[in-house]
């Protein structure tokens, strides 16, 4: 099977595509370039530096992947972009390779990237994300899998957003975002759980422990009980030893504790919970 590639593209020769890679009108992909079967590389896509993709991923018209960073700090090596499979990214979607050699921005399985989305140098998205039109990541940011990122935000450098967490539309994310919490706002704060989430990821129907129970305890313990934070993680240690629960705390402890991180986003303490 030949290449499907139309001819006005430019492609390097040392490129490496699957004989099953479509690869659409003014296309232009560069040396260090490999892509896996079943892709789909839409008109005007540019792929740079050292980038790999994986197999079944969709490129829509005008996406720029595994260009230069936007870092002064960047001295000119190509580094890495990494990128897995079943990935669909929308029109002009931009994803910067990492800033120094040994380093990659990565994006992981099953994600999708809406429309004029930009993922910054040295960034991680896990499985299963979906980030709405018009985001904007700083560099080193983390969203682990299945979180949500609704449109028109920005996300500053080395926030770390929780998984099953849903961020709302037009907030302002310079702290991390607590794994399965819904955040909005700006500032942004934590509303509730994201308990739609939750029960379509299947936690609710765990038949040990009951995730989304323990989960609805720990968020009244964290932002409506009053005690001081590590009083709270401590009591939460004391509902369930579920993975997800042991997940959220693990998260919060290391974001208010660890040398160098700026903390959660905090909810508003003491006040009724809207869901």
């Amino acid at each position: 099977m030949t290449t499907l590639i139309h001819p006005t593209a430019v492609i390097h020769s040392r490129a490496e595509l699957h004989p099953t890679v479509q690869v659409g009108a003014y296309a232009v992909i560069g040396e260090r370039v490999r892509v896996g079967a079943g892709t789909v590389i839409g008109a005007h896509v540019v792929l740079d530096g050292d980038t790999v993709i994986g197999d079944r991923n969709q490129l829509f018209s005008g996406v720029v992947i595994g260009s230069e960073p936007q870092d002064l700090k960047y001295d000119g090596s190509t580094n890495q972009v990494r990128i897995g499979d079943d990935n669909v990214f929308r029109e002009y979607v931009t994803i910067n390779q990492a800033t120094h050699a040994g380093e990659a921005t990565v994006i992981g399985n099953g994600n999708l990237l809406m429309a004029y989305v930009h993922v910054g140098h040295n960034c991680v998205i896990e499985d299963r994300v979906i980030i709405s039109n018009g985001v904007a990541f700083a560099g080193h940011v983390w969203v682990e899998s299945r979180a949500t990122i609704s449109g028109v935000l920005g996300v500053h450098q080395f926030v770390h957003i929780g998984r099953l967490a849903m961020v709302g539309g037009m907030s302002r994310i310079h702290r991390d975002v607590p794994p399965f919490m819904l955040v909005e706002g700006n500032p942004a704060w934590v509303r509730s759980l994201n308990r739609i989430g939750i029960q379509r990821a299947g936690l609710a129907d765990e038949a040990e422990g009951n995730t989304l129970r323990a989960l609805k305890k720990a968020f009244r313990l964290l932002y409506r009980s009053g005690l001081p934070l590590n009083q709270a993680l401590d009591q939460m240690e004391l509902l369930s030893d579920s993975e997800a629960l042991q997940h959220l705390r693990q998260f919060i402890r290391i974001s208010h504790y660890e040398a160098g991180r700026r903390g959660c986003i905090p909810g508003k303490r003491g006040t009724r919970n809207e869901e």
